[in-house]
């Protein structure tokens, strides 16, 4: 298991930096939710249009994340039929964003590299972006329905800029127009920025150690659609595909079960703290999903990819 204790000594700088995030909030007074607008409608879509920029797009390639959106999309919709079902305090509409996507850039990224190597990093790359594709639309709409009228929650996913840049993006790379070296350096900082941000306000959104749970329902269903039924999902593709389709290679296999059991994803937290929908429910979740995450992630790759 050397392999599992490399990634678990990899992942330790980002529970620093969740700690750092609530030392922000709790005696500095940091407000979380001017972060989070920075991070929606700023941060975020200048890493989703580097990040297609720089990947080798071709038919196949570009099919990925929406492969992984339209799971994520029937993942999100089931959960949010049992959520209606088992919680009355309002957060339903949340369990859509813990379970169909996952902390797949601030936390992913760094694993994949490890996994992978910088030639891999790219695939995970594209296959992550059909989880932002979906926390920018599907899930975004559904946690504004929880507050919202219909045309409200619309006009607010239309006014995201993120499913924009993802397009101009394609188009510029398949023209074959690359970002000018000039800001690059940019792109890189605002990657930086990505992940410290994402972390930082998953501790600020938690105001005291006491309680994180929160509703037991809404942790249980948020855990049960994240580290249960996804990677199960990805399992079967895997095995299908393998055994019987053959259109993959077994780097995209590992990419979407690499996805699959990413914690909860701060996205989350960022989303209910602009909409105001049970912020302090998501962070408190979120928080736990990633401390689970620190023994869940590196048993689940070794078991599935032979480690050690």
């Amino acid at each position: 298991m050397s392999a599992a204790l490399a990634l678990l000594l990899k992942l330790l700088p980002l529970y620093v930096t969740v700690a750092l995030g609530w030392i922000a909030g709790r005696f500095l007074e940091a407000s979380g939710r001017h972060i989070a607008g920075i991070m929606l409608y700023i941060v975020t879509p200048s890493v989703v249009f580097s990040g297609v920029m720089a990947a080798p797009l071709s038919p196949e390639v570009i099919l990925l994340p929406f492969l992984v959106f339209g799971t994520s999309s029937v993942l999100g919709l089931v959960q949010l039929k049992l959520a209606k079902k088992a919680l009355s305090d309002g957060s339903a509409n949340i369990i859509p964003l813990c379970v169909g996507s996952g902390n797949t850039g601030y936390f992913g990224v760094p694993v994949a590299l490890l996994l992978f190597g910088e030639e891999g990093l790219g695939l995970y790359i594209v296959c992550m972006l059909g989880t932002t594709l979906f926390e920018n639309s599907v899930g975004f709409y559904l946690a504004a329905r929880g507050r919202y009228s219909i045309k409200d929650a619309l006009w607010r996913v239309l006014k995201l800029p993120s499913v924009y840049a993802f397009l101009a993006a394609v188009v510029l790379n398949l023209a074959g127009i690359s970002i000018p070296d000039i800001f690059v350096p940019l792109f890189d900082n605002l990657r930086g920025a990505y992940s410290i941000l994402g972390m930082m306000i998953i501790g600020m959104g938690i105001t005291s150690f006491r309680g994180l749970a929160g509703n037991p329902r809404f942790t249980a269903l948020a855990f049960f659609g994240k580290f249960v039924i996804w990677p199960l999902v990805a399992i079967v593709f895997w095995w299908v595909d393998s055994a019987l389709l053959g259109i993959y290679e077994p780097a995209v296999h590992q990419a979407i079960f690499l996805i699959s059991i990413t914690p909860i994803a701060a996205n989350t937290v960022v989303i209910a703290t602009l909409l105001e929908a049970s912020p302090r429910q998501a962070a408190g979740t979120t928080l736990l999903s990633t401390l689970f995450a620190l023994g869940f992630i590196p048993v689940m790759i070794a078991l599935a990819f032979g480690a050690g």
